[in-house]
């Protein structure tokens, strides 16, 4: 139904108590395909703690949340056996092995809390959302005519094969290159 995201996402920031988002989930999370990618949702002892299970649920652009992961550990018909879900002490995880393009979406944690009132008609404590997505490749500008030929590799912590002149104006023009580029990607540009 149209109003379902709408629903959804009042639900979530509803000021009650029996709404509120005391379930904290990191709130993005950077990936590679193919990259094993672990969803956090901490709670307390009154709720994941206190043997409450967790369902996680996914919500891709514009579509309404989706169940992935039950609070049995079982998954709809459907999805694919790369979501997991587990849970220790008062923290529950969502594991996706083997992150695909379709992935990048909102992830949720939900659970119970002994503290709600008519906690069977109520629809729980939400997590604050994760979202997982893939960065973008950054393209160096065209090279200086006194440039010799060079090639770059970028990777995680970024080890550059390139004169110490044109590595200083790299650092200066392009630092967020340094912090999201994933490790299982290796981007080369050739200069010429």
């Amino acid at each position: 139904m149209a109003w379902s995201p709408l629903l959804f996402t009042l639900l979530i920031h509803c000021t009650g108590s029996w709404a509120q988002s005391v379930l904290t989930q990191p709130p993005s999370l950077s990936g590679a395909l193919g990259q094993r990618v672990t969803i956090s949702c901490t709670g307390s002892s009154s709720n994941i703690g206190g043997g409450y299970g967790v369902n996680w649920y996914q919500q891709l652009p514009g579509m309404t949340p989706e169940l992935l992961v039950g609070y049995d550990g079982n998954r709809p018909s459907g999805v694919p056996d790369r979501f997991s879900g587990t849970k220790s002490g008062s923290s529950a995880f969502l594991t996706i092995t083997g992150l695909q393009a379709e992935d990048e979406a909102d992830y949720y944690c939900q659970s119970f809390d002994s503290n709600l009132t008519e906690r069977h008609s109520a629809p729980g404590l939400w997590g604050s959302e994760t979202k997982i997505y893939f960065p973008t490749a950054v393209e160096l500008p065209s090279r200086p005519s006194s440039w010799t030929t060079q090639q770059l590799s970028c990777s995680f912590g970024i080890k550059w094969c390139l004169r110490p002149t044109l590595r200083r104006f790299a650092y200066k023009v392009f630092p967020h290159v340094l912090n999201f580029a994933p490790k299982t990607h290796l981007w080369q540009q050739e200069f010429k």
